[in-house]
């Protein structure tokens, strides 16, 4: 019993003693767990955790009738484990060029995507990978399914390759629209992209142009998260956590896929008719906008390309070709981002300002052949004499003359050559008041702003280029080869430098005819007769008409912009509808119109710009239905010839597609 009891005693002290060896070790991990976790956990992190970002499904942008503009589709991707490199190079590289066979690929491709860039050894950008280096290395995007197969149902002989499935952005063109330039494209984002924004991060998409970059953040979405663990070589070994990506809401625009495709038609069929009558035609666009809302529903520009070019990266010579002069640089929108002389198109504008500056809508005016100002004779365009003539009949027939009267009148009135560059100029103003030379304000990331050369804007570049025209004035040009040509420039150099800053009458003629040194561009010209035909209201043009999330359906309004009321009477602008109507019926487009269905009646004014070393723009500004307007449509062709012969058949075109919509 006593033997027992000490046996007992051992034990229970054994027991007390591991009771107290554990209780301090509860405490310890406690301790561990609780009152260090944040810190251990930060540590941990790191040390041996990276974070990799998994980019949300990107929103689509769809047509006012839900036609898709861009989307996402899914791309059969091969990757490669980067422990397979890490491991061994060579082996590695033997590995690639037996997938390259299986793929039907260069192997040099392939190869070039196993390096990081900026690595040593890597290729130059485009082929090395400009990705995370925590991701599989995307040797091939777009492969062929079938051959892809092949090499998974191999992994003996392809260790660490596995294929997977990815959305990438592909632009479907419903109705044959391409709409390159409004939709603009993708990029990877840059460390300047990632410093202005910090949700970014360098594995991301981003929209590089047009309402891809305009509507960026609403539809790029959330990206999720994904933490895995690294071994010291940065390999991954595993998956910590996951955060799933919240993805982009949709954006739905004002644009219509019909009435997009029907422009950029008829701006390419007309162009090519121009160039076998011997007109250059390099370039053009069309406008289509709602001028009671301000919606828009299509930008044509030309030359234009697919945006499926960009799709899975695009290659050197593509982007070359994107941005090359000798291609025409595609790239650029001439809808919005260009501005051309806007000639007899501009003479609406230059009627209301006219009546601003106290002419009667009522009287008539003379239209000689010629109309002389100074030393110099300013020509009608076709040269002929029309006797006296109310404003609605020299908009009719477009008769130069008259208009340079009433600009150098008024010229005169302002003080002339002593007018400050402060003095009020009533031909400046309205089409300033009309949204020429300034941004309409579009939704789009970029957009020229025009030019009005009034006098602030003449003493600007005078005080900027005073000192250049100076020392020309003195040196002349003696690189330029021809005599006469070389005198001429002098000369002006000497005149300019003198007194380049004021605003002559020679200038006020040309601007009221839109020529000289005023610029538009398709969409400014748009917005101004939108203002004629809808009462005189000008109104901000808008493409985005509402987000959707593609989850819950919410729907939210995109806002309409700001307007503003035209300077001119509820007179005035009935006065320049009448004359409109005129142009189509009787004057300068009717041969263009001669055929349109009288249920769709037109009124518009024809332009014929002269450029400086170029061939004639050609210009049609328009509306329909006349009397009710429900469309503008503004067509212009670089190099195209008379404004009746090109861009009014390209209008014809549209607003027969604009008819049939009902």
């Amino acid at each position: 019993m006593r033997r027992t009891t000490r046996h007992r005693g051992r034990l229970l002290t054994l027991v007390a003693a591991v009771v107290v060896a554990f209780s301090g070790l509860v405490v310890r991990l406690g301790q561990v767990q609780l009152a260090e976790a944040d810190g251990l956990a930060a540590r941990a992190a790191a040390l041996d955790t990276r974070t990799v970002v998994v980019p949300a499904l990107r929103g689509r942008i769809l047509d006012r009738a839900g036609r898709v503009l861009a989307d996402n589709r899914t791309s059969t991707v091969v990757t490669l484990e980067r422990r397979v490199l890490a491991d061994d190079r060579p082996a590695a590289d033997a590995e690639v060029r037996d997938v390259a066979a299986v793929l039907g690929l260069p192997a040099a491709d392939l190869l070039g995507r196993t390096w990081l860039c900026g690595e040593p050894g890597a290729p130059g950008a485009p082929a090395c990978w400009s990705g995370s280096p925590q991701v599989p290395v995307p040797l091939a995007t777009d492969v062929d399914p079938v051959r892809a197969l092949a090499l998974v149902e191999q992994p003996g002989r392809f260790p660490g390759v596995a294929v997977t499935s990815t959305p990438v952005r592909s632009y479907p063109r419903p109705e044959g629209a391409l709409a390159a330039q409004v939709l603009g494209y993708l990029g990877r984002a840059t460390a300047e992209d990632v410093a202005a924004d910090p949700s970014l991060t360098p594995d991301e998409l981003v929209g590089r142009a047009g309402l891809e970059q305009q509507y960026d953040h609403e539809l790029r979405g959330t990206p999720g998260r994904t933490v895995v663990s690294v071994d010291p070589r940065g390999l991954v070994t595993g998956v910590v956590s996951r955060t799933d990506p919240v993805p982009g809401r949709d954006l739905v625009t004002s644009l219509d896929a019909v009435v997009q495709a029907s422009a950029e038609r008829a701006l390419a069929a007309e162009m090519r008719r121009a160039r076998t009558r011997g007109w250059p035609a390099d370039s053009g666009a069309v406008v289509v906008l709602d001028p009671r809302t301000g919606a828009v529903a299509a930008l044509a520009s030309a030359p234009t390309y697919d945006p499926n070019v960009w799709t899975g990266g695009i290659s050197a010579a593509d982007y070359a070709r994107l941005t090359g002069a000798r291609s025409g640089t595609p790239l650029l929108s001439r809808a919005t981002d260009v501005g051309f002389a806007p000639a007899s198109t501009m003479k609406p504008a230059s009627v209301a300002a006219a009546v601003r500056d106290g002419r009667s809508l009522g009287a008539s005016y003379d239209c000689p052949a010629v109309y002389r100002i100074g030393d110099r004779d300013f020509h009608n365009y076709e040269s002929a004499p029309q006797g006296h003539i109310s404003l609605a009949r020299a908009l009719e027939i477009s008769c130069d003359t008259v208009f340079y009267q009433l600009a150098y009148s008024a010229w005169q009135r302002q003080g002339g050559l002593a007018a400050r560059s402060t003095t009020p100029d009533p031909f400046a103003a309205t089409a300033r008041g009309l949204g020429l030379g300034a941004p309409t304000g579009i939704d789009l990331p970029s957009e020229s702003a025009g030019r009005i050369p009034d006098r602030t804007w003449r003493q600007d570049q005078w005080e900027q280029q005073r000192a250049d025209l100076c020392r020309r004035a003195r040196t002349g040009y003696p690189e330029v080869a021809d005599r006469e040509r070389r005198s001429f420039l002098t000369a002006v150099a000497r005149e300019n430098c003198a007194s380049g800053w004021q605003l002559r009458a020679g200038d006020a003629a040309n601007f009221a005819i839109g020529q000289g040194d005023v610029l538009a561009t398709p969409l400014q010209m748009a917005v101004a007769y939108a203002a004629i035909a809808n009462g005189g209201t000008v109104r901000t043009p808008r493409l985005a008409a509402a987000l959707v999330d593609p989850v819950s359906g919410e729907r939210a309004r995109v806002a309409a912009g700001p307007a503003h009321r035209a300077p001119m009477t509820a007179a005035t602008d009935a006065y320049l509808r009448a004359g409109l109507r005129r142009v189509v019926t009787s004057g300068t487009a009717a041969g263009a119109f001669r055929t349109m269905p009288a249920d769709w009646p037109v009124a518009g004014k024809t332009g014929t710009g002269e450029v400086v070393g170029k061939r004639d723009t050609s210009w049609f500004v328009s509306y329909a239905p006349a009397s009710r307007p429900r469309w503008v449509v503004a067509a212009v062709v670089a190099q195209g010839g008379n404004g009746s012969d090109t861009a009014a058949p390209v209008a014809r075109a549209v607003h027969l597609t604009l008819r049939g919509l009902g």
